[in-house]
Parts: C-alpha cells; structure tokens; sequence
C-alpha cells in the first residue's frame, strides 16, 4: 500500500502546504521508514475542523441502525488490510506481529460492540414524564429528554497501541458511535499505521453515503499541531491518552479557552499492588510469576504496569521477594516503542540506583542494546523509612520496572496507600479473611483507583460494558468517565430537554409509541411500553 504522508480532510488528500516533514522510525534500528508525512498547517487545521462541523449537523441525524452499519463497515475494513497495517504497525512500534495482529482483533471486535450497543439503543437515557394539566396548584409539563452529540471531537491517538488506542481506538469508535465527527492527531511515532487505519474509516464512509466530513486526520511531530487543534473554536471535545506531562498541557489549552471544553486525558499511573498475608502462605511463587509477568508485558510500555508492590514483613514475603527477583534477572531486554521513551526510562532507573534507600534487588542479566532502544527489567526493594524518603516512587516510569515496599504492620499499608495518588487500578492479593482483616485498606484504595482488582494484575483490560479505565487524577482529568468499554461513548454526548414538544419533532426515543423498542424511564418506571 502506497502512503502520500499528507493531510486528510474529508475524503480529500491535500498537496501538503508545509515544507516541514518528518519520517516515521524503526525503533530497531533507528533508520527512518519510507514516506515523508507534513506538518500540518494552521490553514489545514482550521479546514478539518470546519469541514467536521459542517458535517454534524447532518451526521447527527443519522439513525442508529446507519452508524451500526458504518461501524462494521469499518471493522470488515480493518481485517481488509491484511498484513499491510499489521507489519508497518511493526516498523513503526517493535511490537511482534502477533501483539499487532492482537490489537487489530481488539479494534474490530469494539467496533462491533459498539454497532451492538446502538442497536439496542437504550444508551441514550431516554426519560419522559407525562403532563398532568390538572395538577394543583400549578399543572405539570410534559418533560422529555435524551443523549445527543456534542460536536467536533478532536482526538489524540497513543503511542503504545499503534491500533486499537490510536485511529482505530476506542475514542474514535465511540465518537463515531454517537453522531460525533472528529478530527485526529495522527500520533508522530506512527504516522503511516495512522495513515493505513485511517483509509479504512474512509472507505467506509464512502461506502456508506455519509457526510465526507465526519472523519479527517492530520499530522505533526511536535506539540502546536494539537494545540491548534484543541483550541479550535468548533472543537466541542477532546480525547487523548499519553503521558501526564502531554495531557495536563493539553487539558489547560481546553480550559484556558474563552468557550472551555471538556478534555478527557487518560494520564500516569503508578497501579498499586497490595500482596496479603494469606495470599502470600497460599502461593507467594504463584503471584510472584504473574506479578513480573504483568511488569513485563509489552515492554512494560502499559499504563497499568504495576509500578509498587506492598506487602507486611514474613518468610512469605522474602520468598516472594526471591521468586520475583529470580523472574526478572530472566527477562530478555527488548525494544521499547521509541528513543523518547527509552531515554525517559533510563533516566527514571538511573534516579532510582541513585538513591541509598533502594535496593537494585534484580535485573536481566543479558545486558540491553541502546542501538535498538532495549529496555532491561528492574526490581528494586525498600521498607517505610526508604519510601517516605523516596516520594518519586510515587510517580510512573513508562517501563519494566517496580519496586518492593516491606512494610512492618498493616496500618502502614493504610498510610501509603492513603499517599497514593488517583491510579487507573489497584490490585489486591488476598483470602476472603484477608479481604475482612485489611477492609480498612480496600476501603482507602476504592477512593483512590478506577478499578479494583482482587487476585489478578492490572495488565490486559477487557473491552466490556462494565469496564471503567479512569480514576481520580492524575491517572485521568475526569474519574466519572472511561476511555475502555462502551461507557466511553457518554464522553461525547449531553442531555438535551424538550418541554411540551409536538410528537412529530420529537427524537424518535422520545416518541410515545417508542418505535425503536427501547428501555426508557417514563414517570420513574423503567420500561419498553409505549
């Protein structure tokens, strides 16, 4: 498949005004890959977004069932790539083709959900209470209202999942999903997988006769290109997952505007885990195994790495302790997602050998390349007094590499988790009895997390309704909302009330003879009746 490396507007490619380009880069290697990609201008900026928001008016009108058929449209599209999309996304990130070809059944088998989900159509919220013109003293409106599209929604892929968290991802589906157009900021350490995907969107709108303008992409290396974007004044929304520096600045933009904007940032997270005492005298080898089999999952490029391990001083722990060291002095170093990354991760290491409350307690043995940007595991070791004097522990290392707290009593298990800052999860490995002994800590650690995992890691999120991946800040701007699941769709979408309005100009959910068969709330009851 041929790559222009130009901008998207609609269904049309631009020329490229801008004489500044760059390459996507074999992290590998470090060689620059084929095809030049622009920065995208102000001018080009401003015409995606234009043309997005002559385009909504139209696309929100859409039914349900023509966004459910665009949806597996899209997603017939993406198996239509084949192994084009699968083997640059390979190039561009060091992932294996297996973890690429991963992540593709992870975006179709969402788009698909979300197709399901619109079917259904009790998303929307549809709530109507009855007039009563005879109520005394004053009578009662007929008040009806539902979920509809905000608008634009500028959206910023990640650099870790090159597809299901990029073009391909979840903000886009969702947006899509709800009647939003939107604006992507192809993610500059994978423009041409950005680039691919994003031809499978295209051709679906084609096929689907729809507005040209719901879907437009451009791309740029540094940082004014998703400014401009977010500052857009047509722009209703953002979506972003990246790191805490990148989102926080972007979220300011989004509020400093004179018309502020919801920015929804999934950011850093350090992911907790809290090791039991009868977990521990059960299996300490088992979780052990699992834990830095979590930590070294994909390069321990994942924001649900577990970045701290607690645990209360015992034989049981210093066995854990020795397994888990004994696991990560096996691990073979790997290439990490890019230089920037891998030299963020270097740093944090090096500032955690530095310090003489920490313990190096292991490490691969097989030395990693820096040529090929390889990242060795790390597990460090320390106690209450080397945490307290360690406050950066708090704080996320994009990598292979956790650290150990030994503490000496529960209540201090309590105190550190009560320093924690807002973690995407939390898990905790226990008995039922442990759960009952430490309810003290589970409480504290349900105030502080999105999600709460009990005998399991944090790694490997499943794409379900019930999912949440947010929690307080910084692990995301807003711990109300996901960015996993089809929760993410009410993201982009706002209630919108009718009061004593005629059937016929209704929202067909708000219709008494509720044609779509949907679950409403009507004068408090939860119904499909008519």
């Amino acid at each position: 498949m041929s790559l222009h490396g130009k901008q998207i507007i609609g269904l049309e490619t631009l020329s490229g005004e801008s004489d500044e380009t760059f390459f996507g880069l074999d992290p590998r290697t470090g060689e620059s890959l084929p095809t030049a990609f622009h920065e995208a201008t102000a001018d080009e900026i401003d015409l995606a977004v234009t043309t997005a928001r002559n385009a909504f008016d139209s696309y929100r009108q859409t039914t349900s069932e023509q966004r459910a058929v665009f949806l597996e449209t899209i997603a017939d599209g993406i198996n239509a790539l084949g192994d084009v999309l699968l083997e640059r996304a390979s190039a561009e990130t060091g992932h294996p083709l297996e973890r690429c070809a991963a992540e593709r059944s992870r975006s179709v088998n969402q788009a698909r959900m979300f197709a399901e989900l619109l079917r259904e159509g009790s998303w929307v919220d549809a709530r109507i209470d009855l007039a009563d013109p005879g109520r005394k003293p004053i009578s009662k409106p007929d008040v009806r209202s539902s979920l509809a599209p905000i608008g634009p929604v500028a959206v910023f892929g990640a650099s870790n999942f090159p597809i299901a968290i990029s073009v391909l991802g979840a903000d886009t589906i969702s947006a899509l999903a709800c009647g939003c157009p939107l604006v992507m900021k192809g993610h500059p350490a994978h423009p041409g997988t950005c680039e691919i995907s994003a031809g499978a969107i295209l051709r679906a709108v084609e096929k689907c006769g729809l507005p040209s303008g719901i879907f437009s992409m451009v791309q740029g290396r540094g940082h004014e290109v998703g400014i401009k974007l977010v500052q857009h004044p047509e722009i209703a929304a953002g979506a972003f997952t990246g790191s805490l520096a990148g989102g926080r600045a972007l979220f300011d933009v989004a509020n400093s505007r004179p018309s502020p904007i919801p920015f929804y940032a999934e950011l850093g997270s350090v992911n907790p885990l809290f090791v039991l005492p009868g977990a521990l005298a059960e299996r300490s080898g088992r979780i052990a195994e699992g834990f830095v089999n979590a930590l070294t999952t994909g390069v321990g490029q994942f924001c649900t790495n577990p970045g701290l391990v607690f645990g209360l001083s015992s034989k049981d722990w210093e066995q854990f302790s020795q397994t888990a060291a004994g696991e990560v002095s096996r691990y073979t170093p790997q290439t990490m997602l890019h230089s920037g990354i891998h030299h963020a991760y270097l740093s944090g290491v090096e500032s955690l050998k530095t310090s003489t409350d920490l313990e190096l307690v292991s490490e691969s043995r097989q030395t990693p390349s820096p040529k090929k940007a390889e990242a060795g595991c790390y597990l460090f070791r320390t106690n209450a007094d080397g945490l307290k004097a360690n406050p950066g522990l708090y704080d996320e290392i994009f990598g292979p590499v956790s650290t150990l707290v030994e503490c000496n009593r529960p209540q201090e298990l309590e105190k550190f988790a009560e320093q924690l800052d807002g973690s995407l999860s939390a898990s905790v490995h226990g008995t039922e009895k442990d759960l009952q002994i430490h309810r003290r800590l589970i409480t504290i650690l349900e105030r502080k997390t999105g999600r709460l995992i009990f005998n399991g890691y944090p790694v490997g999120l499943e794409v379900c309704h019930a999912m949440h991946h947010g929690g307080p800040y910084p692990a995301s701007c807003h711990s109300h909302f996901t960015s996993v699941g089809t929760r993410c769709l009410y993201r982009f979408v706002r209630p919108i009330c009718y009061q004593n309005w005629p059937q016929s100009m209704l929202p067909v959910e708000l219709q008494d003879g509720n044609p779509a068969g949907i679950w409403r709330l009507v004068d408090g009851e939860r119904t499909r009746d008519k």
